[in-house]
């Protein structure tokens, strides 16, 4: 077991004011209890997840790492000696396959949207429609399929035709993104585990299946041999807040597995608190919070939930832990926590192993309702409170997201599992992938799992870490369940989930660390509001 490290440097003033005024910490937690640590097989003993909404890699790394910097915007310069990434070159800039004129007056080429055009509408994200936009790897018909209009945002022209969803930020607009690629390490050949919406994203981010309904029918699909698969975004079953269409799935996830480890960890969801009221008056599952851009929209989103669709993780009714101790471990909130427990959790020195984390409604970055600026304004405050803790040292964070949300990326995903269900369409009707892996489901019976083509469209992934590679692009091919092999490869021995798990053929997340020596420059310091970078 590597000896835990301490960060040589103090915490800033400037960051701790910033921290207790901005995420909404309240009062200090005198450190109470301290988990035990189990053996490591690298010196990552708090992996955070942050898992947010509906961005493919082109929308905000497209033209990484260089920013078009008008008068009125953050700036963005990048370091000598950034590496380039597969983004978005001259051709495809100015000769785009998505001019293809059946994609009628969406027909565009990728076009700057600047940070007043930060709140957009949401753009067609379905299982079958993003297969049907790859267009066999010609990745040519994304207004025709997975594009919607605004406004939002404002400015006629292509912005009000299907054609919006060529429109891409730069590091003027997503300023913290860029900067943490800069000072740490990007994937930009990271993958949605399979095609569609974000019930699929998060249910392949903590399992790596998607078959094997065990209840319910909502936003499923024939699997085979009488299964169902999910490939929409039903509620969990049960869940206080969730709506009419709801699931429950078998297997395991990570979770189970680390339970019976006896790794500590946790869910950690903004709104999961129903007993809280927001200062709007707002409370139980109708918590909500406005923002200035993008309006109201609720906290807590249930389909967003990342282990309420199993009945050994899932905790349906809100149960709150009974201590600050509980949290991460076994209890009546069975692992599943609001995000500010997550924050009190750290104060006290209960920090688990493995946490993943959903930000509230309007600061997870889902296009409709959620835009760049209040994702980054939420994201950076988290990542510099954890930069001031003394496990700073010991931590790794990863940025990622659930799915594209149907915006343009050029690269054509490998399949590495094939579909041939009715919902698929990538090479022909009811086809996914020809000759390729075929994935089991849950039961035996079952070798061919339908409805979980993938890998679907390409996304960012970020590791912030001071163990982690610095100014960095790793080119592996990864998905989300590079995140589980991580967790498994780091506190399982290698251990898998199996029954079909994507976990079993992907690849980790450890080549874009070193594991030889902790940076000294390990910590960066941003503006929430800005993205920019605090001396």
């Amino acid at each position: 077991m590597f000896e835990k490290l301490r960060a040589s440097a103090a915490p800033r003033k400037m960051l701790a004011s910033l921290t207790a005024l901005t995420i909404g910490l309240g009062p200090s937690v005198t450190p109470a209890y301290a988990a035990s640590r189990p053996a490591t097989a690298t010196p990552i003993q708090h992996l955070v997840v942050i898992f947010q909404e509906n961005v493919s890699f082109d929308h905000y790394f497209g033209t990484y790492p260089n920013a078009t910097n008008p008068a009125g915007e953050p700036m963005f310069h990048a370091r000598p000696g950034t590496p380039s990434v597969n983004g978005l070159s001259n051709a495809l800039l100015t000769n785009n396959p998505n001019l293809n004129p059946a994609n009628g007056t969406g027909a565009t080429n990728p076009f700057r949207l600047d940070r007043s055009q930060a709140w957009t509408a949401d753009q067609n994200h379905d299982y079958t429609a993003e297969q049907q936009s790859f267009d066999m790897g010609a990745m040519d018909l994304f207004p025709e399929f997975v594009g919607s209009p605004g406004p939002p945002p404002q400015g006629g022209g292509i912005l009000n035709t299907n054609g919006l969803n060529l429109g891409y930020f730069d590091g003027n607009t997503v300023t913290a993104f860029w900067n943490y690629a800069q000072h740490f390490a990007m994937n930009d050949n990271s993958y949605s585990t399979t095609f569609g919406p974000s019930t699929p994203g998060v249910i392949n981010l903590v399992s790596g299946q998607t078959n094997g309904v065990t209840t319910g029918t909502g936003g499923t699909v024939d699997g085979g041999a009488g299964s169902l698969t999910v490939i929409g975004d039903p509620d969990p079953l049960g869940d206080l807040c969730s709506g009419s269409s709801q699931v429950q799935l078998g297997g395991k996830n990570i979770g189970d597995l680390l339970n019976a480890a006896g790794v500590s960890w946790g869910s950690f969801m903004g709104g999961f608190n129903l007993n809280i009221k927001n200062s709007n008056g707002t409370t139980g599952c109708s918590r909500s919070s406005t923002s200035a851009i993008s309006g109201t929209t609720n906290d807590y989103i249930p389909h967003h939930s990342f282990f309420g669709y199993w009945a050994s993780t899932a905790n349906p009714n809100h149960t709150r832990p009974k201590s600050i101790s509980e949290i991460g471990n076994n209890g009546p909130a069975n692992h599943n926590y609001d995000i500010d427990d997550f924050v009190h959790a750290v104060q006290a020195g209960n920090f688990p192993a493995v946490s993943f984390i959903k930000n509230i409604g309007i600061q997870d970055g889902h296009a409709g309702y959620s835009d760049p600026l209040d994702e980054q304004t939420a994201v950076v405050k988290l990542v510099n409170f954890l930069e001031e803790q003394p496990t700073w040292s010991s931590t790794a964070v990863v940025i990622l997201y659930d799915d594209s949300d149907g915006w343009y990326d050029h690269q054509m995903s490998p399949i590495a599992n094939q579909s041939t269900g009715s919902a698929d369409a990538l090479t022909g009707p009811g086809a996914c992938g020809t000759g390729g892996q075929s994935l089991p489901g849950i039961n035996s019976n079952n070798p061919h799992a339908l409805g979980r083509c993938g890998y679907g469209p390409r996304q960012p992934l970020i590791v912030v870490s001071p163990w982690a590679l610095e100014n960095a692009v790793d080119h592996t091919i990864t998905d989300q369940t590079s995140i589980l092999r991580f967790v498994e490869d780091n506190w399982l021995s290698g251990q898998r989930i199996g029954g079909g798990s994507f976990d079993g053929i992907a690849s980790s997340i450890s080549q874009m660390f070193n594991f030889s020596q902790i940076r000294s420059d390990g910590t960066l310091i941003l503006n929430p509001s800005t993205g920019e970078q605090i001396p």
